[in-house]
């Protein structure tokens, strides 16, 4: 293995993640759907993969892409959570901020 591979391979382990605040929007319906995550930097993708793959566990959500195509949605990141120390403190912090962000908006749970 190249040096220059182990040190981008080192890089991407150290690299910081974020947790937070998502929400995805469809132009069409002006549905809103509001998610939380422990890393905003991959929850995109596994999201438009789901679906894509027409196994998205929020039916609406799935029926929405279903019905009007992956054009029609975007993926915004609503809020950023600062550093926690404990995966306990942070998962409460995401749990209620999605659930002020889902008030706010009038939106579903993703």
């Amino acid at each position: 293995m190249t040096s220059a591979r182990k040190a981008a391979i080192a890089a991407y382990k150290e690299r910081k993640t974020y947790a937070g605040i998502f929400l995805i929007r469809c132009a069409v319906t002006a549905e809103t759907w509001v998610g939380q995550t422990p890393n905003l930097e991959k929850i995109q993708n596994r999201i438009w993969f789901s679906l894509r793959q027409g196994s998205h566990p929020c039916h609406s959500l799935q029926a929405a892409w279903t019905a009007h195509g992956s054009d029609s949605f975007t993926f915004e990141e609503c809020e950023r959570l600062e550093e926690e120390e404990t995966s306990y403190v942070r998962d409460g912090l995401l749990k209620e901020r999605a659930l002020h962000w889902r008030s706010q908006l009038g939106a579903e749970a993703v």
